[in-house]
């Protein structure tokens, strides 16, 4: 019987989703393990060979989890909300759902041909009314909470209500907006309805409020920073423009703290969890306002660096600062309003990465120095955020690289603060010498100056200490169609959530899926869509990362109809113990899910700090492109003649790529070639040795450069666990490498020798009962207690080098060995999981599966040497190997070496003068 992959992976795919192999226990005395994929967006491109990289992985340690006793939880399913959708919609008429419908269907059938042991009866999709019911629910938690500093927690929004009424805004420690008002009791209780709302929206952790955001006008909507790169938006290409928007936003900074203090009790990528820490950026410094008389007002800046406040000798506010249109003087009005102009088509990405460009405008108003009261000019320019602390910077140009640049460009003056020669030492606290320039702190060195400042500002009411964070709330909602409605109406300009029975709030039908004529979100356009008739809905909705912030939590409890997911199953899966993923996501989804999961927690719905306990980021599989050359005339004008790979030095040649799916082992199918560019249809190909050799180059997987493959073409030559095997054996798991199916073939052979360890020469399946030899023992816990240490660490590759080496080594012993073979398939099942189960099956188990067989217990006595086979040389020539017990003394070795024929032979009759024995290493006979 031939090893045919088509039939045996089908059947047993089969096998496992008639019996529900992969479903964990509902009620078990095993300890829960829980392995969790980043769910996939379903595209429309399907899947190819890079993708499902991580996904092996994590099924790999799915599986052998279950074979060391776990009950193991291993889902999947789709992001299934998002722009390209919504875009193809707009192109086409047709309704979102149909299309993600469609590639959903594609995505399914080829994670199942990967054979991949997820429990289907768990999916959920984002798009699914069922699930995003619970997104709703959870945006309800987040608007109907506040953050208390005494508690260093969320709680419900009517504590705070209560409090108020007890004692007014008086001693309350909430994270709330600036603009607070202070009131009594007796003031609280005497509000309007109205007038309560607007002062607690203030306080809530999901809220309304005007921020800058980027908008592109060609797609309809406000992007995330990560969907902006130089300017446009990363689908697309369209310019994006900073625009003020009423957005509803995540209080996500009243986290700040925790989500920094977390990163240090979870075991993740060190240079992501440095990239969390840089995205949060905590700052410890001071507050400091500087007056300004001409508005009876006061710019307040965050400073890391108080003790240079004597050499601040400008202000710089960000262009899109609520005081720069009341500051800005007629004369400068005209500038002020170009530079604001060209700023809003900046991203903040590119204001914050561009730290060569001098650039700014004079508002023609002035502050006061809080300490010294001298007039200092205010400014604008676009390397100051409003969105990051106060939107406005005191400038020093003798302690600041940036603000040197600005002083000298627009002649501004530069004071020194302290005895030292230059900016890059007085940045520097250590490098700071003693003050200068003040009497309050001349001869102060920093430890001294900074808690005086401080001091001192305190009793002026000009400023105090404080710690600041670079970590904005985040703004989410997004002005398009295919997302997640917002539970909430409008009653007197203010927001009202609906009642948790009026869930889920259905994306309503419309007939276009673009803007209104007038600039209002999609959702604007449906005929008689309000609350009660009367009132209306939010028109934004949710941003993509709603879904994806809490969805590990639904897979524990994927049907439940009355809560988000039942207590006693959290209590039981309680987080996720392996997630796997892509680095791209760490300060987006992963610090989202971060958040969401605190704020469920200090709600008292779960009681995991962390929702990923261990994360790994996968790398990328890259395209192995190929290249023709194509002949230039002498004008450089390309002909339809094409010379191979190694003459085309001999030529004037342009490189074009070429589908990877017809060259095979580098040389070009000429004929498909053909098929594939009609335009050459009569190409004329210059060979070598016969044949058409293309270039090669290692470049990312694309559809333009024609290096894609798709992993279905792999499977149906190669099978499933080819595939699985290969993408392991390319290198280790979070590197990036190089897809190469030239290299494949290898690893089938693989596959094909461990089928005939099992067959014999006919190919009748012939396994023996004899016990086996310690050679064979050995071999096979050498592959045990390797795969065991390689899983445990993720090192999946050299497993897979190691499978090799043992199939050889059984097979050079002609092992056919019950007690070997059934161990060593337990041992391979992660990894080619439809050969072992098949030849499981042969051998008579009647457990019907593997999946849940018993890992084999590692005897370190099997690899204890007992015989070495000793390198013989004569006058240091080596003439043969001879086996030997290890326990043998030097007299018992000797008498064997000259008793030994072959010995003999090579002595040729001489004498022997001595012999140098070391044991376990060498024997040497002097002659």
């Amino acid at each position: 019987m031939e090893y045919n992959h088509q039939s045996l992976e089908k059947k047993w795919q089969q096998f496992w989703a008639a019996h529900g192999t992969f479903k964990p226990a509902e009620t078990t005395d095993k300890p829960k393990y829980y392995v969790l994929d980043m769910f996939p967006y379903p595209s429309g491109a399907g899947l190819h060979v890079g993708h499902p990289l991580g996904y092996i992985a994590s099924d790999i340690f799915s599986r052998y989890k279950r074979l060391k006793g776990f009950n193991v939880l291993h889902p999947m399913g789709y992001d299934s909300f998002g722009l390209p959708a919504e875009q193809y919609a707009i192109q086409t008429g047709q309704h979102p759902a149909i299309t993600t419908e469609v590639n959903i269907k594609r995505y399914r059938e080829q994670l199942d041909n990967i054979g991949f042991s997820y429990d289907w009866s768990r999916e959920v999709r984002t798009s699914d009314a069922s699930y995003y019911k619970w997104t709703q629910w959870i945006f309800m938690q987040l608007f109907d909470a506040w953050y208390n500093k005494a508690s260093d927690k969320a709680e419900p929004i009517a504590s705070l209500i209560q409090y108020f009424e007890s004692n007014g805004s008086e001693g309350v420690q909430a994270v709330a907006d600036d603009d607070i008002s202070t009131f009594t009791a007796q003031e609280w209780s005497a509000f309007t309805e109205e007038e309560q709302q607007k002062e607690l929206l203030k306080y809530r952790l999901a809220y309304l409020r005007e921020s800058t955001v980027n908008w592109c006008a060609a797609l309809g909507t406000v992007l995330a920073n990560d969907e902006v790169i130089n300017g446009v938006s990363e689908r697309g290409g369209y310019p994006v423009e900073q625009k003020k928007m009423m957005q509803w936003s995540m209080r996500i900074t009243a986290y700040a703290d925790r989500l920094l203090r977390g990163l240090a009790n979870i075991d993740w990528p060190e240079p992501l969890v440095e990239m969390q820490r840089n995205w949060i950026g905590k700052s410890v410094g001071a507050s400091v306002k500087f007056p300004v008389p001409q508005l009876q007002t006061e710019i307040e800046v965050f400073t890391t660096r108080v003790d240079t406040l004597y050499g601040a000798s400008f202000i710089v506010l960000a262009p899109e600062h609520e005081l720069v249109d009341s500051l800005t003087t007629a004369e400068q009005r005209g500038a002020v309003e170009a530079y604001k102009d060209k700023t809003a088509k900046k991203s903040e990405l590119d204001r914050m990465s561009d730290t060569k460009t001098v650039s700014g405008a004079f508002t023609g108003a002035f502050a006061k120095h809080p300490l010294t009261g001298g007039n200092i000019e205010i400014w604008i320019a676009d390397y100051v955020l409003a969105g990051y602390g106060t939107g406005a910077v005191m400038a020093v140009p003798s302690g600041d690289q940036r603000d040197y640049l600005f002083a000298k460009q627009f002649g501004l003056p530069i004071i020194p603060v302290s005895d030292t020669q230059n900016f890059e030492e007085a940045a520097d606290p250590n490098k700071n010498g003693r003050y200068i320039n003040s009497d309050f702190v001349n001869g102060m060195t920093y430890e001294e100056a900074v808690p005086a400042l401080i001091d001192r500002l305190a009793e002026l009411k000009l400023g105090k200490a404080k710690v600041n964070f670079r970590m904005r709330d985040a703004i989410f909602g997004r002005q398009r169609y295919w997302g997640e409605p917002v539970p909430v109406y409008f009653k007197n300009g203010l927001p009202y959530l609906l009642k948790e029975d009026e869930l889920p709030l259905l994306l309503p039908e419309v007939d276009k899926y673009l803007p209104t004529e007038t600039g209002e979100p999609p959702l604007a356009r449906a005929e008689n869509w309000k609350y009660q008739d009367q009132y209306d809905y939010e028109l934004s909705t949710m941003p993509g990362w709603a879904g994806s912030s809490w969805y590990w939590f639904r897979y524990m409890d994927p049907h439940n109809e009355h809560t988000f997911a039942a207590k006693d199953a959290v209590s039981y899966w309680k987080s996720v113990d392996l997630y796997i993923g892509g680095s791209e996501h760490a300060t987006g989804h992963l610090l989202y899910a971060r958040f969401w999961n605190k704020v469920l927690k200090d709600l008292g719905f779960h009681n995991e700090e962390e929702p990923f306990k261990k994360l790994i980021n996968q790398g990328m599989i890259q395209g192995r492109s190929n290249f023709v050359y194509r002949v230039l005339d002498e004008e450089g004008k390309g002909t339809n003649t094409f010379v191979s790979y190694g003459l085309k030095d001999q030529y004037s040649t342009i490189p074009l790529h070429v589908d990877v799916n017809i060259v095979y082992n580098d040389v070009l199918d000429t004929e498909k070639f053909k098929a594939f560019r009609p335009d050459f249809a009569d190409a004329v190909f210059v060979l070598e040795h016969d044949k058409y050799i293309c270039g090669t180059e290692v470049e990312k997987m694309s559809k333009s450069k024609f290096n894609v493959v798709n992993p279905d073409d792999i499977i149906e030559t190669y099978g499933a666990d080819t595939l699985r095997l290969y993408e392991m054996f390319l290198g280790p798991l979070e590197q990036s490498k190089p897809w190469n199916t030239n290299g494949i073939e290898g690893v089938f052979k693989f596959l094909r020798k461990v089928w005939r360890l099992f067959h014999d020469a006919e190919g009748t399946f012939a396994v023996s009962s004899e016990e086996p030899t310690k050679a064979e023992y050995k071999a096979l816990h050498k592959i045990i207690k390797k795969v065991e240490e390689d899983i445990e660490r993720f090192s999946f590759n050299t497993s897979v080098s190691a499978f090799m080496i043992c199939v050889n080594e059984l097979s050079d012993l002609k092992c056919n060995k019950r007690k070997i073979l059934q161990d060593f398939l337990i041992v391979l099942q992660p990894y080619a999981p439809h050969i072992t189960e098949e030849l499981w099956s042969l051998l008579g188990n009647e457990a019907g599966t593997l999946s849940y067989a018993v890992y084999p217990t590692f005897n370190a006595n099997y690899l204890v040497e007992s015989e070495f086979a000793y390198p013989v040389s004569v006058n240091g020539k080596m003439k043969l190997n001879l086996p030997l017990a290890l326990d043998l003394d030097a007299k018992a070795v000797e008498e064997i070496v000259l008793a030994n024929a072959d010995v003999q032979r090579f002595l040729d009759g001489k004498a022997v003068k001595k012999i140098i024995f070391v044991k376990g290493k060498i024997i040497n006979i002097v002659v």
